[in-house]
């Protein structure tokens, strides 16, 4: 799989990685946990590592860290989690739970989610930093309706990562967002990479274009997959699942050639509307 640099250290992040919203909230039954760890162990055999969590998506922070240790792969995972809380001792209170949730004394990425009470927990992120109990810091949201807001936030503080909303069928952070972290050096973490799911969902039924395979795409998911990973301001993508299967295509999204500009063009014209 395809690694880009991660700005503030250097460190090379594979493109490709896994959210957890919805799909890893489920109880402790094996049944309802198996497919999720093989959703896991294929995420990291195909050389990626990003999983994404929140304490907003239910069982999801627990779940993953018991697959991890269960598995014995906690190595192979670059975790990213969030504080979403209004002051500092909630913050800090709730950022000791997902760490012990995790099953791990390091977060490698502690976001702050939906710009909730941003101001308050970003000194504590910072001190967190500094001790190493986290490895980066970053700022998160979904709608483009608070991107203006996003954008202040961005200019006004240093921020390792962004994770922000971003699809071919939802391109309004290409006008400012993306040049923004670029010029700034902040990595781009992209969720709802397939418009919040409905774009996808439209789109399978239709024919794969036959210009897909210029890229090596086999599927939609790819596809769409990789017109955000053409962006060279994106750093990785998280697409949620809790399928291996779909797990697998996604990766797949990793490997190979991306769009240049006149197919991203072609892209738009065809699919994004």
């Amino acid at each position: 799989m395809h690694q880009r640099k991660i700005p503030s250290s250097g460190e090379m992040l594979p493109v490709v990685g896994c959210g957890t919203w919805r799909t890893f909230d489920v109880g402790p039954e094996p049944a309802a946990r198996a497919p999720l760890a093989e959703v896991l162990a294929t995420l990291f055999a195909a050389g990626g590592s990003v999983i994404d969590s929140s304490p907003m998506y239910g069982a999801a922070e627990g779940v993953v860290g018991d697959l991890l240790a269960a598995a014995g792969t906690r190595d192979k995972a670059f975790i990213a989690t969030k504080v979403w809380t209004s002051g500092r001792d909630n913050g800090v209170t709730q950022m000791q739970r997902s760490m012990a949730l995790l099953r791990t004394d390091r977060i490698d990425l502690m976001q702050i989610h939906n710009l909730v009470d941003w101001r308050t927990h970003l000194p504590t992120l910072g001190a967190w930093k500094a001790e190493r109990r986290i490895r980066y810091l970053g700022i998160t949201h979904y709608t483009e309706s608070a991107h203006a807001e996003l954008e202040a936030v961005l200019r006004a503080e240093r921020w390792d990562f962004v994770q922000l909303n971003y699809a071919l069928d939802d391109r309004a952070v290409e006008q400012r967002l993306l040049p923004l972290a670029a010029e700034r050096g902040i990595a781009v973490i992209v969720n709802q990479p397939f418009g919040g799911g409905g774009l996808l969902r439209r789109l399978l039924p239709r024919k794969l274009p036959d210009w897909a395979a210029e890229i090596g795409c086999t599927s939609w998911a790819q596809l769409l997959l990789k017109f955000v990973l053409a962006n060279p301001a994106v750093t990785c993508a998280i697409p949620g699942t809790s399928n291996p299967r779909h797990m697998a295509d996604n990766a797949r999204a990793g490997l190979g050639a991306y769009p240049d500009a006149a197919m991203l063009k072609r892209m738009v014209a065809e699919i994004g509307v």
